[in-house]
């Protein structure tokens, strides 16, 4: 088809020389490839014979080469051993800098000073050397290899080093070898994070124990954040790091830029429903090993605030058991309760009622009664937490507005239990539930430690202590 039949529009034509330049760069990646090896060996014996003669001062620093060729990216990439043994024998450089073709794309202008300035998609390049590439993806052989003909551990053209790699992509076999050949375990990347700081997997666990055996600082800072591992630890949900931490010293309260703690990092911590459990020990080993469950970050919210607003039950009740006040306001004027509330239609499934009926048991504030059909709406989709909420009060004026406040699907959904919330509209709430309230009032704070000792059938504990029945009298 000719050009005049066709109305190519700028973008088009744009477009058509993108893969014209494409087309070109790989035809000539395919010839450079072919010439590469022996390129690369003709000049390492110029290079020594070079030396020869040379006198006995030190020679200066060889800068790492510039390779672009996909022979050897391929076989570095698929840790082909039997083909970089040819591409590096003894003597050739492997210091080099590597190019990968590909990534993500993104604009940039060529053209510079009062040229016009084209606008093009190019593929953003990311700097990486063999060691990178071998030690980020547990080629522990062919990394053994590299480091053997003399690759330099401490290389980093991208900003981490190859130890750095390593451990974010949990690989405890290179982390070794690169610590057995002399790596920096303290090295800081471009991003100021060490080594320990990038070990945020539990699969990391070896690489922290190695990267602790070979000197790291164990309460090493980021640059940014302040953070030390033990925060790293506790935000990423790490139990097994956490002791192992501890036992080598890190400092248990020890806080960041922003005032957290290593026990306000794990409660702070956005959790979804399989994280739980991890959260919940990471705060049991910190508090065991004495943090301070008061203390508060910049914006005055304690772990419990945080725990509250991330709706993690076990770990709310661990809090509460170890002191932490539950009326506590931060600078928003914002108590606990209120964080849980907020949460509850985003964590059905973390169980809110729990944190409810606890707070509640442990004295916290409860909700104005004006405000309770605001709190229906939101809520609905959890009756157990608006039962228990209820439950809390001696009397309940339920008006018109308590039945437009739920959702007509939340309604059908849970219809037994909020008719007979409707029903308090013509009757008063049971004398059983009033000698409930009373004997809560008389405890106030103390309901959660007294009312266990009482020496009551089981099923009146649980109702003084706000059980759920899946219904209101």
């Amino acid at each position: 088809m000719s050009r005049g039949s066709f109305a190519f529009t700028p973008t088009a034509l744009r477009s058509l020389a993108v893969d014209a330049e494409m087309l070109e760069r790989q035809r000539h990646s395919r010839q450079t490839a072919a010439s590469y090896r022996g390129y690369m060996l003709k000049k390492e014996a110029r290079e020594r014979a070079a030396r020869r003669p040379s006198a006995p001062s030190a020679a200066a620093p060889v800068p790492p080469a510039v390779c672009q060729d996909p022979v050897v990216q391929n076989a570095l990439y698929t840790g082909d051993m039997e083909v970089l043994q040819q591409l590096f024998p003894k003597g050739v450089r492997v210091n080099m800098v590597i190019e990968p073709q590909g990534g993500d794309m993104r604009w940039m202008a060529e053209g510079d000073g009062e040229k016009l300035r084209l606008w093009s998609l190019t593929y953003e390049q990311e700097l990486t050397t063999p060691l990178h590439i071998t030690a980020s993806r547990g080629f522990s052989e062919c990394l053994g290899l590299l480091l053997q003909r003399g690759a330099d551990v401490e290389l980093a053209p991208g900003g981490n080093t190859a130890l750095h790699e390593a451990c974010e992509d949990c690989q405890p076999e290179c982390a070794k070898l690169l610590l057995l050949h002399g790596a920096n375990a303290n090295a800081v990347s471009e991003e100021g994070l060490m080594p320990l700081h990038l070990c945020t997997q539990p699969q990391s666990l070896e690489c922290s124990k190695y990267l602790l055996q070979y000197g790291a600082a164990i309460n090493g800072r980021t640059v940014d954040e302040d953070d030390t591992p033990l925060h790293t630890a506790a935000r990423s949900g790490l139990p097994e790091h956490a002791e192992l931490y501890l036992r080598y010293g890190a400092q248990v309260d020890r806080p960041n830029d922003e005032g957290l703690t290593p026990l306000n990092a794990a409660c702070a911590q956005p959790q979804d429903a399989t994280q739980l459990e991890r959260y919940f020990r990471v705060c049991q080993i910190l508090i065991g090993a004495g943090a301070n469950v008061h203390t508060m970050d910049q914006d005055r919210r304690t772990p419990l605030h945080m725990a509250c607003k991330n709706a993690n039950p076990d770990i709310v009740e661990l809090l509460l058991a170890n002191g932490a006040s539950v009326n506590d306001m931060d600078y928003g004027g914002e108590a606990p309760m209120h964080n849980i509330l907020k949460a509850v239609c985003y964590k059905i499934s973390h169980q809110p009622e729990r944190v409810v009926r606890a707070l509640l048991n442990h004295g916290s504030i409860r909700v104005w009664p004006g405000a309770l059909p605001m709190v229906m709406k939101h809520c609905s989709e959890s009756p157990l937490t608006i039962e228990v909420l209820l439950n809390a009060y001696s009397r309940l004026k339920v008006t018109d507005s308590w039945v437009e406040a739920v959702p007509p699907e939340s309604y059908q959904a849970h219809k037994d239990f909020y008719d007979s919330v409707f029903a308090l509209a013509q009757t008063s709430r049971s004398l059983q539930h009033l000698c409930r309230c009373k004997i809560r009032t008389f405890l106030e704070g103390r309901v959660h430690s007294v009312v266990p000792k009482l020496n009551l059938p089981t099923f009146l504990k649980n109702y003084l202590l706000l059980d759920y029945r899946g219904y209101v009298h």
